[in-house]
């Protein structure tokens, strides 16, 4: 048994890999995506000067994606398989962090469970920071159980790195530190209260019992806790010292990324809405995404809070505090988007499993319990019970896979059922990525009509050109070669930013140019009257429309100069 439950992040992690690269590809890349790709794809000095202007907090992203994209290249597919490999390792770690907590079966379950999330596909799909951030919460989470069980510096020195890989891909994940340091405090306060011992093993299924007693799951492969001479948790002093010194290096070294993002602020978030209380509401269905799974979500975390007692208390708080901070600052400053608490979904996913793993299933019948469990019920005495011990060493560690299965067959049923909720909305992300899925903007479209009707000497003029909607970005990716831009006279790697610059006088920029191909954003009847100010005048003063088209989100037209 004892090597089937070290596998046990193995399923989690191939189920969620697989789930996550079906129809990768199929999706365009939105608008977030796009900035990515523009980020990703300059020159390394002019994405240095990017994140000193905007998205300084997603610079170490960028970084990251600037040397994959050179080596993988800028398919969507390329763009989003770090994010894919990302999510099923936090898949595997959630299983892990499960076992370590709760027992072999609950993390099991709960890493299942995370896998057929929308959610998790969602995210997994997309060339965004998210998927990282869920891998490193974990990680770093798991690390500090492990730190806190036997210290070591070893083990703090994997958790800082942890806490500043996490800062690096998400600043706002750096809320889970609050719940870290709870945690902390209650194992320096009161150890047992913590409920980081590790669990007992159940008498069937995943933990069959053991034979020998220094075989049991808590002292075989999991990092135990110290004990003094009474057999009792001893009470270490220096954990909270510990703790402050593995942490302060890496938010010193995420500190001046922290002060740039406080710069940038109002020009990052300025399209977010202020919080209010009700929106609290509707994160379950927005990390999950989908209503329904999320609920369900809901309801088997809290059902799971409830009968795991004090070992709910590190995964809970990883629900409970970053959601609670983000909110109150979102009060003050907007900052509330469902997708950046992504990295709580894996330990809700845990007290998840906690429920799961509680329902009640049938003992597997003996002969599907292993060598181990066979010679035990056929033999008696000291003899034979050193021959159950010789066969069970012998078998390998998948022998009591059968046993595993059937013994969370019931609980499997729930997160089939899960799976099965979320199927309208798995496939409706793979259509689209963007949110809300109603105002979704094709570009690639777009970019198809003007690549089947583009001639030499066209011109293209978009609008808006501020704002986040990035249509010059989505032509440019879709399009190998694109009319020229002709009213911008200092683009977006000149600029430093996402956004390019067009010129004052705009009649004169489109002097002699003989045909146009103008994008607008929303479905126009007639996309010249949707063009205000002088750029519009310009337009409508010196073309007439000679065709349109319209695609969601986006209308072309073809204008032709006039005389």
């Amino acid at each position: 048994m004892g090597g089937w439950a070290r596998l046990v992040w193995v399923p989690p992690l191939l189920a969620t890999l697989i789930v996550g690269l079906y129809g990768i590809g199929h999706a365009q890349p939105w608008r977030d995506e796009l900035a990515t790709w523009s980020a990703a794809t300059r020159p390394l000095g002019d994405l240095v000067r990017l994140t000193g202007t905007v998205d300084a907090p997603t610079g170490p992203y960028y970084l990251l994606m600037h040397g994959w994209v050179r080596l993988f290249g800028d398919s969507a597919t390329a763009l989003r398989l770090p994010s894919a490999l990302a999510m099923a390792g936090a898949a595997g770690l959630t299983a892990v962090l499960g076992r370590w907590l709760l027992g072999t079966r609950a993390g099991l379950l709960a890493g299942l469970l995370f896998a057929v999330l929308p959610g998790t596909s969602r995210y997994a799909q997309e060339a965004r920071p998210y998927a990282l951030a869920s891998l490193f919460a974990v990680l770093a989470t798991l690390l500090l159980v492990a730190a806190l069980r036997r210290p070591a510096w070893t083990r703090w020195a994997g958790y800082a790195a942890a806490v500043a890989a996490l800062g690096l891909t998400h600043l706002l994940a750096l809320t889970l530190l609050a719940a870290h340091a709870a945690v902390v405090l209650v194992a320096w306060w009161r150890p047992t209260t913590a409920g980081l011992d590790p669990p007992p093993a159940p008498a069937t299924g995943l933990n069959p019992p053991p034979t020998d007693p220094a075989d049991r799951e808590p002292t075989a492969d999991l990092p135990a806790p110290a004990h003094d001479r009474n057999g009792t948790a001893d009470r270490d002093g220096r954990l909270p010292v510990r703790w402050l010194v593995a942490v302060l290096p890496a938010l010193a070294l995420l500190t001046p990324l922290l002060l740039i993002a406080r710069r940038q602020r109002s020009r990052q978030l300025d399209w977010v809405e202020p919080a209010r209380l009700a929106d609290l509401a509707a994160l379950p269905g927005g990390v999950a995404q989908s209503s329904v799974v999320g609920g369900l979500l809901v309801g088997l975390a809290a059902l799971g809070a409830v009968r795991a007692g004090r070992r709910a208390l590190l995964p809970g708080l990883c629900v409970l505090l970053p959601v609670l901070l983000v909110l109150v600052g979102a009060l003050v400053v907007a900052l509330w988007v469902p997708r950046y608490l992504v990295f709580t979904v894996p330990f809700a996913s845990v007290l998840a499993g906690a429920a799961l793993a509680s329902a009640p299933t049938a003992d597997p019948p003996v002969e599907q319990r292993g060598p181990d469990a066979s010679a035990r019920a056929t033999a008696t005495g000291p003899a034979a019970s050193a021959s159950a011990s010789a066969s069970a060493s012998a078998s390998t560690s998948w022998a009591s896979v059968p046993a595993a299965l059937a013994s969370v067959s019931g609980a499997l049923a729930v997160v089939v059922l899960a799976g099965l909720l979320g199927l309208p909305d798995q496939a409706a992300l793979r259509q689209t990525h963007g949110w809300p899925r109603s105002a979704t903007v094709d570009y690639r479209g777009a970019a198809w009509i003007v690549a089947a009707g583009q001639q030499p000497g066209d011109a293209v003029v978009v609008h808006p050109r501020d704002g986040w909607l990035f249509l010059d970005l989505g032509l440019a990716y879709h399009l190998d070669a694109r009319p020229r831009d002709v009213l911008v006279i200092r683009d977006q790697r000149q600029r430093a930013d996402l956004w390019a610059t067009e010129c004052a006088r705009p009649a004169e920029c489109l002097a002699g140019v003989r045909r146009v191909w103008l994008v607008v954003a929303g479905r126009r009847p007639d996309p010249l009257a949707a063009v205000p100010g002088a750029k519009g005048d310009a337009l409508r003063a010196g073309f007439t429309v000679g065709q349109v088209w319209q695609r969601p989100g986006v209308t072309v037209a073809q204008l032709t100069a006039r005389g």
